[in-house]
């Protein structure tokens, strides 16, 4: 019986695992105003945001005062590695309407006004 829980357990860690969205993880943002963050990306509902986790300029790490705020708000998946939502700025303080598209352990994340007209994006890469 032991052995029978124990099995159970590993199989439900492993599928726990697997089923995994590829979203979820830490991504390296690009270089915006002169600094770069880290950015961990899990589930929020039914759907996924981001937290800046780490924060880095050309010195190397520092405490930002946006760490453990959410730059990915709410991104529900669309199928093939799309993903749409809101995305913050923290630079000026805006929140955009935000698309993601994955490629493996890249991401292209744009963030949008006047309806997906004018978009600005970013390349993240995953590192964990």
């Amino acid at each position: 019986m032991k052995r029978f829980i124990l099995t159970l357990v590993a199989g439900i860690g492993l599928a726990t695992a697997a089923s995994a969205d590829p979203i979820e993880g830490v991504w390296q943002t690009e270089v915006d105003d002169g600094s770069f963050a880290y950015v961990t990306i899990a589930p929020c509902g039914g759907n996924f945001c981001g937290t800046i986790s780490r924060t880095f300029n050309s010195d190397g790490e520092y405490r930002s005062p946006n760490i453990g705020k959410q730059i990915v708000r709410n991104m529900a998946a669309q199928g093939g590695g799309e993903y749409e939502g809101q995305v913050w700025r923290p630079s000026n303080d805006k929140v955009y309407v935000g698309k993601i598209a994955l490629n493996g352990n890249q991401m292209a994340l744009r963030g949008c006004v006047a309806g997906g007209l004018i978009c600005a994006r970013q390349n993240w890469v995953k590192i964990q």
